[in-house]
């Protein structure tokens, strides 16, 4: 293969590179900040589909965050893509605080009483039956609802605004490249014209 590394990665340094980036925080949030600029669709759509990509994330079911995703875009005329790509705010370094905040405030607004810390997170605590993940499923869904919401609609105007300013400067970019050609294919019109037969 053209690029291949010659020597495979470790296991542990494929965990490592997995949970921490090679190089920085910065340069891997300036490539993912790129990936949503650069997508072909309108400022709305990409806005409206990255923050549905946020608001699936802040639901407690793990594993349909892109059915999610992709069903409140495709509903508010969203990107598909910026829908996947949104729902990275969800990650193994972000969902405790999310699913703690979540089942807070869906336990204060369901008036139930019971705090984050009381709950039993045991590790088999998803093998048990309905009955025992219902109380910790229902408040997680209903708190997720406006703290979704908050947050895509804190997503979306900071990212429709950017995408607007990168796409307008793209077009800008692009006419004066097209304008130089212009001259310089008059130039050469010109020089030929000119030329002595």
């Amino acid at each position: 293969m053209l690029f291949r590394r010659r020597v495979d990665p470790h296991i542990l340094e494929k965990i490592r590179v997995w949970a921490w980036p090679r190089r920085s925080w910065t340069r891997s949030f300036r490539y993912f900040s790129k990936r949503v600029l650069r997508l072909t669709a309108s400022p709305h759509a990409i806005a409206a589909g990255f923050a549905a990509g946020v608001f699936a994330s802040f639901t407690p079911f793990l594993g349909f965050h892109f059915v999610i995703a992709f069903g409140i875009a495709f509903l508010i005329g969203g990107n598909f893509v910026s829908a996947a790509l949104g729902t990275s705010v969800g990650n193994p370094l972000s969902f405790p605080f999310i699913f703690g905040a979540t089942f807070e405030l869906g336990s204060l607004i369901l008036r139930t009483g019971a705090k984050a810390d009381q709950v039993d997170l045991s590790p088999g605590v998803l093998s048990r039956s309905i009955d025992t993940i219902l109380p910790l499923i229902k408040p997680m869904s209903v708190g997720a609802i406006p703290l979704g919401i908050a947050a895509g609609l804190a997503c979306y105007f900071p990212i429709r605004s950017a995408v607007r300013a990168f796409q307008h400067a793209r077009r800008e970019r692009f006419a004066a490249k097209a304008r130089r050609a212009a001259e310089a294919d008059a130039r050469v019109g010109e020089a030929e014209e000119n030329r002595p037969r």
